[in-house]
C-alpha cells in the first residue's frame, strides 16, 4: 500500500515539473515573439510595389545572427524567398519572386531588415514570416498577411419573360475577377428568391454571381429591382436600378355603359381598356350578329353612339390582339323606355318650391306695411293737426301740472285703461260756442283755468284706436248699425281744455276745422285722442 502511494506521488511531481517547463517555454516564446514588430495585413493591387517591413525591438543582452523571409502559401507551404547574414551579401534563393524582392534598405540590416515586391500578382497573395535567427534565445519571427486585391467588374440585368405559374429568373447580377470575393444582395417589393455562387477566375481572382427567381405575373411587370455589390475596393455599395419585364397576353374591359340607356339618348362612348406587354396590335370592335349598327362610330379604342335607337339594343364585342394571344370583353346594352332625369326634376321643383316662397315672403311684407300704414292714418286722424296740444294721462304717462292726470292708484281721471278719459287743451277753442254745437261736450267751469269738456267716445272712436281684441271685435261686426254705438255709448269721457276768452270769434272756425263727418252720419272731432 505504502509502495503504492510513493508511486502516486513520484508520478504527479513528474507532470507538475512538465506542465512548468512547458508554461516557461510557451511564455519565453510569447515574449520573445512579441520583439519581432511587423503589420499583420498589408493589402496592394496587381501590378504595384508592396513595402514588408520587419523590425527587432529590443536586442539587449541578445546577439542577433541571421534573418530570413519565408513565404507561405494558402495551401501550407513555405519557400525562402531572401536571406541576410552580416558575413555576407544578401541572398534571393530560387522562388517565383526572385528578381522582383529585395532588401530595403540595401545593404540591409539586422535591427530592420524590411523588403519590397515590384510588380505584385494576385499569385503572390499569402502570408510573410519575417524570422530571426538569435543566440541564445533561438529563433524569433512576426507573420505579416499580404492581400492582393481586385477591383471586381460589376453588372446588373433583367430577364424578359413570360407571365407563368413557375418560379422563374427576372433579374441577374455579378461581380467578375475581383479580390476578395464581394458581396452581393437584392432589394425588391417583388416576392421572390435570390442565389448566389462564386467561381475562380484568372489570376487568382473570384466571380460572383446571383439570380432572383419568382413567379411572374401580370401585376409584377414593371416593379422596381435593385442589385447592390459590396466590394472592399469600393468606397461604398454599387446599385444597379432595374425594372421586371413580364410579358402577357392582353387584360380587357370595356368602359362607359351606365344601365340606363333609352331610346333617343346620344352622344354614348364606350371604351375598351387594354392592359398588355406587348403594347397589343390592334383593337376591333364588332356585335354579336356581326355588323355595327349606323349610328355608332369607331375611333381607336372607343365606340361612340350617336343616337340610342332599336339597333344599339345588341351586344358590343371589343377584341384586343398583341403577339402573345388574343383576348376579348363584352357588354350587353338594354335599351330602356325614357324618364325624366332625376336632377332636372329635383331643380324644378326647388325653383318652384323657392317662388312660392319668396311670393309668400312678399305678400307677408305688404302686409304687414299696408297694416302699419293704416295704423299710422288712424293715430294721426286720432290726434289731429298739429296746431292743437294734446296731453295724455295716465297708462304710466307723466302727470299734468294742474293734478288732473295721474296713475291708476293714485285716484286721477287716467288711468292704465285705454278706455279711460282722454284730455285735449284747445288754446284756440271758446267754452259757450263748443259747449252750443257740440251736444255731445258739458261743460266744467274751473275758476279761471280753461274749462273742461268731457264727451263719450264713439264706437268708431274705440275702432279707430286699434285697441280692441279679436273676441270684441267679432261681437262688434255681428251687432246692427245702432246698436254698436248705443252699446259703446258708455265709454269714458273726453275732455277738452280751452281758454274762455275767445270762444264766440274762435268757434266757427274751430268747428268746422276740427270735426270730421262719420259713415253713420255723426261727427266727432279731429283733435280727440283716444288710447
Amino acid at each position: 500500500m505504502a509502495r503504492h502511494d510513493a508511486r502516486n506521488w513520484s508520478d504527479f511531481t513528474k507532470m507538475i515539473g512538465l506542465l512548468c517547463l512547458v508554461a516557461s517555454i510557451l511564455l519565453q516564446h510569447g515574449t520573445s515573439g512579441q520583439r519581432v514588430k511587423v503589420k499583420p495585413e498589408v493589402a496592394s493591387y496587381p501590378g504595384q510595389t508592396v513595402n514588408l517591413q520587419c523590425a527587432f525591438s529590443d536586442p539587449t543582452g541578445i546577439q542577433l545572427t541571421m534573418v530570413t523571409w519565408i513565404y507561405e502559401s494558402k495551401d501550407g507551404e513555405r519557400i525562402n524567398i531572401a536571406v541576410f547574414h552580416p558575413n555576407y551579401d544578401p541572398n534571393y534563393p530560387d522562388s517565383l519572386m526572385k528578381g522582383r524582392v529585395s532588401f530595403m534598405p540595401n545593404p540591409p540590416n539586422l535591427s530592420s531588415p524590411s523588403i519590397q515586391i515590384s510588380d505584385v500578382k494576385m499569385s503572390d497573395e499569402g502570408k510573410y514570416v519575417c524570422e530571426y535567427a538569435t543566440y541564445p534565445d533561438g529563433n524569433e519571427q512576426g507573420i505579416i498577411q499580404l492581400v492582393m486585391l481586385a477591383k471586381p467588374k460589376n453588372s446588373a440585368s433583367i430577364v424578359t419573360v413570360e407571365a407563368s405559374s413557375k418560379p422563374t429568373v427576372v433579374a441577374r447580377c455579378e461581380s467578375a475577377e475581383g479580390r476578395p470575393a464581394a458581396k452581393i444582395s437584392w432589394v425588391t417589393t417583388a416576392n421572390g428568391n435570390a442565389t448566389t455562387t462564386s467561381k475562380d477566375g484568372i489570376d487568382n481572382t473570384v466571380t460572383v454571381g446571383s439570380e432572383y427567381s419568382m413567379v411572374p405575373t401580370p401585376a409584377d411587370n414593371g416593379k422596381d429591382i435593385s442589385c447592390l455589390v459590396e466590394h472592399r475596393t469600393q468606397e461604398k455599395l454599387e446599385s444597379f436600378k432595374l425594372k421586371l419585364a413580364v410579358l402577357y397576353a392582353p387584360v380587357v374591359k370595356i368602359l362607359g355603359y351606365d344601365n340606363n340607356w333609352y331610346m333617343g339618348r346620344t352622344n354614348l362612348v364606350l371604351t375598351c381598356q387594354a392592359d398588355a406587354n406587348p403594347v397589343p396590335l390592334s383593337v376591333n370592335w364588332k356585335t354579336m350578329s356581326g355588323e355595327l349598327p349606323d349610328t355608332v362610330q369607331i375611333k381607336g379604342n372607343e365606340l361612340k353612339v350617336l343616337k340610342v335607337d332599336e339597333a344599339v339594343n345588341t351586344t358590343f364585342v371589343c377584341e384586343v390582339k398583341n403577339r402573345l394571344g388574343i383576348r376579348r370583353d363584352q357588354v350587353t346594352v338594354v335599351i330602356r323606355e325614357p324618364s325624366p332625369n332625376p336632377s332636372n326634376a329635383g331643380v324644378v321643383a326647388g325653383a318652384v318650391i323657392g317662388s312660392l316662397l319668396a311670393l309668400l315672403l312678399v305678400a307677408a311684407l305688404i302686409a304687414v306695411l299696408v297694416t302699419r300704414s293704416r295704423r299710422q292714418q288712424q293715430g294721426y286722424r286720432a290726434n289731429g293737426g298739429s296746431d292743437m296740444k294734446t296731453r295724455i294721462f295716465g297708462g304710466g304717462k307723466k302727470a299734468s301740472k294742474n293734478g288732473t292726470g295721474g296713475g291708476a292708484g293714485s285716484g286721477g281721471v287716467g288711468g292704465g285703461n285705454n278706455n279711460g278719459p282722454i284730455y285735449v287743451c284747445n288754446d284756440n277753442s271758446s267754452h259757450q260756442g263748443l259747449g252750443e254745437k257740440n251736444n255731445h261736450h258739458q261743460p266744467l267751469t274751473m275758476g279761471g283755468r280753461p274749462e273742461v269738456v268731457a264727451t263719450t267716445p264713439t264706437a268708431q272712436d274705440i275702432l279707430l284706436s286699434n285697441e280692441l281684441d279679436d273676441a270684441e271685435r267679432r261681437k262688434f261686426d255681428e251687432m246692427e248699425e245702432e246698436e254698436r254705438y248705443d252699446h259703446f255709448s258708455g265709454g269714458a269721457p273726453i275732455l277738452q281744455l280751452r281758454p274762455p276768452h275767445d270762444q264766440d270769434d274762435m268757434i266757427g272756425d274751430y268747428l268746422d276745422d276740427d270735426m270730421e263727418s262719420q259713415r253713420d252720419g255723426s261727427v266727432i272731432s279731429r283733435t280727440a285722442v283716444y288710447v
